[in-house]
């Protein structure tokens, strides 16, 4: 059992705006929820941050069920789309989209209910598989991240020893469990007996900082967004006696950003971590101590206990000159069993055996500290949502049925390149929609002619320079 609730039954596991769960009572939800579903079934859970989805996930990890994370304000046809290529035997979501999907309501807890599709799923499941993680936030893409229970125990484990979680902590949930960064923070502190303020306030609500002081919270985790956010709130203003820690992932943080933060925390007596990881790697592989974080702002870390990085070449070759920049590898129980794109990709066994190529571009200095500075794949992070520019091309490709249209950008902007005057004001308000971001996160641009290189391939390298 990945996660012992019955251990810590009379501490308090959840703490929401008007009640609270122990653990004995969350282990009772969650048994329930299981018992409904039955051994290694694969169900459709559509993440919210609320006390029955957490039930839910608990239910479905402990009782060796398979849940497939996912966005609960995930677009209706890409969700559907996605039911249809991996056919789930249930789906665990909020009532309200209940109405969306074929089946028979089999439990209802709070304002989740479980529908059973009352299908034979035509799909093994790898004795391995756990659950399955979507890799480009909210596209809808039918590649999955396969992660073991081995994975989920290892990051576990690792998380909670370099960032010292034991009972006393209390973290509150603003990131989205659909999400590796917020799933491992439920999974952490529930793992130690810890508690968890649940909460779908944003950081913009004053009534999310009213819970903050108010339950007390210790520990608190951004992207750079957030962060961002924060110092355009008057975070160093506030008033939070309780808050002891504060992390960030899901991107590389503004240089400046990372030293404000540093220095903030230094000088109240609080830690600022830095960290660095993937739905490939079940969450975390990198973190900056705090003690650090101020003399090596605009670094990402070392490697967590028990893994291990180093750098290539474009041959593959290992890099050992101090300061020189290779393509960052990863090694590590948590590196997860590789990719599903479809149903019958679920009965694959561990095809990484341990090892990961992040497509991330770094560099270590003489203290064995690393520090990325680019990517060699063709993703962003949106506000912290992972994003395949090829896959948001095929959605745009797929709608307005264009061909002329490329994306590229950097983090917090894509830029969407397009011949076609006659869609450019539909693009911003479609991809809003159906990837759930503001709308500031996009930018169109009318060029006269997507570039090309001799091969008739896209030169994203030309698109680069037009607009900035």
């Amino acid at each position: 059992m990945f996660l012992e609730l019955e251990k810590h039954r009379e501490s308090t596991a959840l703490l929401t705006e008007n009640n609270h769960l122990l653990y004995g009572e969350l282990s009772d939800l969650s048994r329930q929820i299981y018992q409904s579903v039955g051994y290694r079934s694969l169900v459709f859970h559509f993440c919210t941050n609320t006390s029955a989805s957490i039930a839910g996930y608990v239910g479905f990890i402990n009782g060796r069920a398979v849940p497939v994370m996912l966005d609960a304000k995930l677009d209706a046809e890409l969700a559907a789309h996605l039911v249809e290529l991996y056919q789930p035997k249930f789906l665990w979501l909020p009532e309200a989209r209940a109405r969306e999907f074929s089946g028979n309501d089999v439990l209802h807890q709070g304002e989740y209910v479980l529908l059973s599709r009352e299908v034979e799923s035509p799909f093994s499941l790898h004795d391995d598989l756990a659950l399955l993680m979507t890799t480009s936030g909210s596209t809808g893409s039918p590649k999955l991240v396969r992660q073991s229970y081995r994975n989920l125990q290892a990051n576990t484990r690792s998380i909670i020893e370099y960032l010292g979680i034991d009972a006393q902590e209390r973290a509150v949930t603003n990131l989205p469990m659909h999400y590796v960064y917020g799933l491992s923070i439920i999974n952490s502190h529930l793992q130690v007996g810890a508690s968890l303020v649940v909460t779908e306030r944003t950081l913009f609500d004053r009534e999310f900082w009213h819970l903050m002081r108010e339950q007390e919270v210790t520990s608190f985790a951004g992207v750079p967004y957030t962060y961002a956010m924060l110092a355009k709130l008057r975070f160093f203003r506030m008033k939070l006696p309780h808050l002891k820690t504060l992390t960030q992932a899901g991107g590389k943080l503004d240089t400046e950003l990372h030293q404000a933060f540093a220095d903030w925390a230094k000088t109240q007596g609080k830690r600022f971590v830095v960290m660095y990881g993937a739905a490939e790697a079940t969450a975390r592989m990198g973190y900056l101590p705090p003690e650090l974080s101020l003399d090596k702002a605009g670094s990402m870390g070392k490697a967590i206990p028990g893994g291990r990085f180093e750098l290539v070449d474009e041959s593959g070759n290992l890099i050992s000159e101090v300061g020189a920049t290779g393509e960052l590898v990863y090694y590590g129980e948590n590196v997860t069993m590789g990719y599903a794109e479809s149903g019958a990709d679920l009965a694959r066994g561990d095809e990484r055996q341990g090892r990961y190529e992040t497509g991330d571009m770094a560099r270590c200095d003489a203290d064995g500290i690393y520090t990325i500075v680019g990517r060699r794949k063709r993703f962003l992070k949106i506000f912290g949502k992972r994003t395949n520019l090829e896959e948001v091309e095929h959605l745009l490709r797929q709608h307005f049925s264009v061909v002329e249209l490329a994306c590229a950008g950097q983090d917090d902007l894509m830029r969407i390149y397009t011949s076609e005057r006659g869609i450019a004001d539909e693009i911003v308000p479609y991809l809003a929609i159906k990837l759930g971001l503001h709308p500031s996160a996009f930018r169109v641009h009318l060029v006269h002619e997507i570039p090309k290189n001799a091969a008739g391939k896209v030169a994203y390298g030309e698109l680069e320079h037009i607009g900035v």
